[in-house]
């Protein structure tokens, strides 16, 4: 196989050295190939615009490269150690199909700003994907907040029973955390909607592409200017990428941790369907969330990757580094993780039911003392402080949990969860995003 930067008067690399720095490239590289054959066909038509290419040569090239995907999407391509990375073997097999014609297509352009074109593309199509998913969720738990709006549950603080709220009122939380998750995604998507594409290695070319012109053909919403900074927000960008993912699994994260306190035998508030749950090799009785567990420690996995890829960009110097290689790994893994916890954490709640009586039973009548003490400012118009130091220590009885909920009228309270506000939302931001 060919190697992209090989001369004809360079020795043979060294077997370890040419697997420790292809490092895990053949493996990752599998999920660019779609957007590195989308990148090298605009820069294709980008040299005809100029002609370094004939419109027959450039007919050839997009024929070939239609080809070469359709074997990508049936499994016929493979990428090896000896190839390094999905551009050699793009190259190569336009060379080995077209010869001279497809010697002609890396003109004015380095790998530098192939792969980089290639992850800013993976990247504006994983946040597109991430965004739906984070939207058809949202709905879910919407769902689940229309169903249970009015079933009392105890609220807590400080790990401590604090007020009465209800089951649709948690939902719902979880219903406007993860709208603003997307649309934090959709930020970060707007911020790296910039094609670095036609800077080269890093320095500009003298080959007189138009940047403008693959801007616009690669659907990216301007050029990324200097040709330097474009080599040098590689990590920036990324970071950037993994904070927006990083920020909806500690959504995540929050649920899931929720959710194995609240079906524990201690609280019992939820039981979960056995489709959901796995069980003990030694210990029968066992029903475990382990897809909880797993989406709660998702979440660590993210915030280490994030930082990794901070600290791998955030020392070198201007211009490209190997060392960025490394930023693959991470940046894949997170994407998948994320978006199987997605997918998981829907099923699991689909499979959830609260246990009323046991939520009922558990509710402590101390609970409502702050209850009592705003009662005593609206009714007999004590001042709040004095009502507070008088219902220190009373208990409540025969309280009317309906009513106590239904009079917490502020807007996003329990008894005012503006659930159709959530749901035009929802609706909203779909348009936007399709």
């Amino acid at each position: 196989m060919t190697k992209l930067w090989n001369s004809s008067n360079k020795k043979k690399t060294n077997p370890l050295v040419e697997r420790y720095t292809a490092g895990t490239d053949h493996v990752f590289d599998m999920l660019l190939f779609p957007f590195d054959i989308e990148a090298t066909l605009v820069h294709a038509r980008g040299l005809k615009k100029i002609g370094i290419l004939s419109d027959a040569e450039s007919r050839k090239i997009e024929k070939a490269l239609a080809a070469f995907s359709r074997d990508v999407v049936a499994g016929k391509v493979q990428i090896t150690i000896a190839d390094e990375d999905c551009h050699t073997v793009i190259e190569n097999f336009l060379v080995r199909e077209l010869g001279d014609t497809g010697k002609k297509v890396h003109t004015g352009r380095s790998r530098n700003d192939q792969v980089l074109v290639a992850v800013r593309l993976y990247m504006k199509h994983a946040l597109s994907a991430i965004r739906s998913h984070c939207l058809e969720l949202a709905d879910l738990f919407l769902a689940q907040a229309k169903r249970y709006e009015k079933l009392p549950m105890p609220g807590y603080s400080h790990t401590q029973q604090a007020m009465l709220t209800s089951v649709g009122h948690y939902f719902a939380s979880y219903v406007e955390s993860l709208l603003d998750d997307e649309t934090f995604l959709a930020s970060i998507s707007d911020h790296i909607d910039k094609n670095p594409l036609g800077s080269a290695a890093g320095f500009g070319t003298a080959i007189s592409v138009d940047r403008a012109f693959t801007t616009r053909e690669l659907g990216f919403e301007s050029i990324q200017m200097n040709s330097l900074y474009c080599q040098t927000s590689r990590g920036k960008f990324e970071s950037a990428f993994l904070e927006g993912l990083s920020q909806v699994s500690v959504t995540l994260s929050r649920f899931a941790n929720d959710m194995l306190i609240f079906t524990s035998q201690e609280f019992g508030y939820f039981s979960a369907d056995e489709v959901i749950t796995t069980g003990s090799s030694i210990m029968p009785h066992k029903k475990n969330l382990d897809p909880l567990e797993i989406a709660r420690g998702a979440a660590a996995i993210l915030l280490g990757n994030q930082v990794a890829v901070k600290e791998l960009s955030r020392n070198l110097i201007s211009g490209y580094n190997r060392d960025l290689q490394l930023i693959k790994k991470p940046l894949f893994e997170s994407t998948q993780l994320v978006s199987d916890t997605l997918a998981v954490v829907g099923i699991v709640l689909r499979h959830l039911t609260p246990d009323k009586d046991r939520i009922r039973a558990a509710l402590n009548p101390g609970m409502f003392t702050a209850d009592i003490a705003n009662d005593m400012v609206m009714t007999a118009g004590m001042p709040f402080r004095d009502a507070y130091q008088k219902a220190a220590g009373m208990v409540a009885t025969n309280v009317d949990l309906a009513h106590n909920l239904s009079s917490k009228r502020s807007i996003g309270a329990p008894g005012n969860l503006c659930l159709p506000a959530y749901a035009a939302r929802i609706r909203s931001r779909r348009k936007i995003l399709h």
